[in-house]
């Protein structure tokens, strides 16, 4: 058997007597130690030949027997059994042997159980009398076992304390990991469905009016709405699958929303969007660039975020603007190690329609903040400094080089 497998063995061993109740583990100690005492009675006769005193008995079981109650009493229960053990040698004939096994479970508890004036006061009081009561051999002996029980019970002590602090912090990165994953799946759902609405009321008030005059643009109005209400309950069934503990993997392997999606976002916000984007050169080109060419990397939860942040700010554009035109460009700035994405409007001019009044949640712009930030970001929304209109910039970081 090699030392791993007796290590195994021992943690089983513990494990299972922890698992035992309290009370039937002291009785089971107070038990042992009064058989470990009372061996000598029985192993070895009187040296006159005579029996031993049965007051050695009863002294030996009056010095276990307190150890049932020391748990909720560990001073009384000390104090006894020192009073017991301090009388054994004067109770008539009896076999020479220590009897301080139980003084010295009990002294472990007071250390482990014990306030601090409680201890210092019982471990002072137990040295000083072992002096005063027995040879100086003795007492040096009882002194020096009753400080080892006393570390020993410290020592578990500190020990136990450790492991509840260790419990707590689990809990508390526990709860804290639910709560962020519940802000998660909050944003997320915001995000969705904030987006699928407004578009739906946008395309549907819009549908009434070609109806009559561009039958062919009224029904891709009501393809419209039908496409975002279909987009919309596929993401949420997502969402909703994470929440499902039988049916969570599946859901964590689909496809998260990417950059390269951002052009497919702004054909269905409504709006008349210009996509482009500034690449290392310094080249601005449409986005994506036909020839495909390749982009600095992004993590895949940078990503997602960029195209949630890009979908709340379109469908505050949508909800808000009072235009039907935004422009969505990415920079890509390789030097400071990060990727600017800038969504911007003119605010209403003349001949466009006037800002519809949709119901707002108030997280819009914070969930973009939070975004940003959960991924080492930053976010700026406000209105533009260089015109009219609104800005929401959102600067990302990128995968540093490999």
């Amino acid at each position: 058997m090699t030392w791993t497998d007796l290590g195994a063995r021992a943690d089983r061993v513990r494990e299972g007597l922890r698992a035992l109740p309290p009370r039937a583990v002291d009785t089971g100690l107070a038990a042992l130690v009064a058989a470990a005492q009372l061996w000598p009675f029985a192993a070895r006769a009187d040296e006159g030949g005579g029996s031993w005193s049965g007051w050695g008995v009863l002294v030996v079981l009056g010095s276990a027997a307190p150890l049932y109650w020391r748990r909720d009493h560990p001073v009384p229960v000390l104090m006894v059994s020192l009073a017991a053990i301090s009388s054994y040698d004067y109770v008539g004939e009896v076999p020479s042997q220590p009897v301080w096994y139980a003084a010295l479970v009990a002294m472990y508890t007071v250390a482990e159980r014990s306030g601090r004036w409680a201890r210092i006061t019982v471990v002072a009081t137990t040295v000083l009398g072992s002096f005063a009561l027995a040879s100086s051999e003795s007492g040096l002996r009882m002194s020096v076992l009753c400080v080892a029980g006393y570390a020993l019970g410290r020592a578990a002590a500190a020990g136990r304390a450790h492991t509840e602090r260790l419990e707590h912090e689990r809990r508390a990165e526990a709860e804290k990991a639910a709560l962020a994953e519940r802000a998660r799946i909050a944003r997320d759902m915001h995000d969705i469905l904030s987006h699928a609405v407004s578009l739906m009321v946008v395309q549907a008030e819009a549908g009434p009016v070609v109806l009559a005059k561009d039958p062919v643009r009224a029904e891709r109005a009501f393809d419209a709405i039908a496409g975002a209400g279909r987009d919309a309950m596929v993401q949420l069934r997502g969402i909703l699958e994470v929440l499902d503990p039988d049916r969570a993997p599946q859901a964590e392997r689909a496809p998260q929303p990417a950059l390269a999606d951002l052009p497919l976002l702004a054909a269905g916000s409504g709006l008349t969007v210009a996509c482009t984007r500034t690449d290392g050169s310094g080249a601005t080109v449409d986005y994506p660039r036909p020839d495909g060419a390749g982009l600095p990397p992004l993590a895949p939860h940078v990503e997602t975020a960029a195209f949630r942040i890009a979908q709340e700010a379109l469908t505050n554009i949508v909800r808000h603007a009072g235009t039907d035109r935004a422009r969505l460009h990415l920079h890509w700035q390789e030097d400071r190690g990060i990727v600017q994405l800038d969504i911007t409007d003119d605010g209403p001019a003349t001949g466009q329609r006037p800002a519809r009044l949709l119901p707002s949640g108030g997280r819009g712009l914070i969930n973009i903040r939070e975004r940003a930030r959960a991924c080492g970001g930053t976010a700026e929304c406000g209105p533009r400094t260089d015109g009219p209109g609104f800005r929401v910039r959102a600067r990302l970081p990128l995968l540093p080089p490999s």
